[in-house]
């Protein structure tokens, strides 16, 4: 739930502090980029920290190397979250972290099946689960979006020389 709190409160802080003058977080787009890299650090750093023992074991046992799992998918959490605040390489980042989230989603599922631990609590059932998973996406999909819409803009758009012209 941490994630989901992270996501949201600091998505809205973000904005929050655009509506009052910070120029650069006047749009909802930007606001949710430094809210997807504040979960992002989140969760990647918990790869690395007292929590990572509790990762490791939530890895379903079909999957080899557990340990080597929890930290490819930490390191590629953090480096998502610093591309992701960077207008060039936020869109690849997002993207690149909305496959991510796809990819880890089976844990979730063996998770909630298997009645694990977690956060010394039962683990929550599947579809509280899903649905969170399924807000994370939808906000990595939502910054690849403005700039999906733009490349396909501009190869829908003949260039200017390609217009014709008219003549006197």
């Amino acid at each position: 739930m941490a994630p989901l709190i992270t996501l949201v409160a600091l998505t809205l802080l973000l904005r929050a502090a655009g509506a009052m003058g910070i120029k650069p977080l006047r749009s909802w787009h930007t606001s949710l980029r430094g809210g997807l890299a504040g979960m992002f650090i989140l969760t990647g750093l918990a790869h690395f920290n007292s929590m990572r023992g509790e990762l490791v074991a939530l890895v379903p046992p079909a999957l080899p190397n557990a340990e080597l799992l929890v930290t490819i998918t930490g390191v590629l959490e953090l480096l998502g979250a610093g591309g992701i605040v960077h207008r060039r390489t936020a869109p690849w980042a997002a993207g690149g972290l909305a496959l991510l989230l796809v990819a880890i989603f089976p844990a979730n599922v063996y998770v909630a099946q298997a009645g694990l631990i977690v956060n010394g609590a039962l683990a929550t059932d599947l579809l509280p689960r899903t649905l969170i998973q399924l807000v994370f996406i939808a906000a990595t999909i939502a910054v690849v979006l403005p700039y999906a819409r733009t490349l396909i803009h501009r190869r829908l758009t003949p260039p200017r020389s390609a217009l014709p012209t008219r003549s006197l």
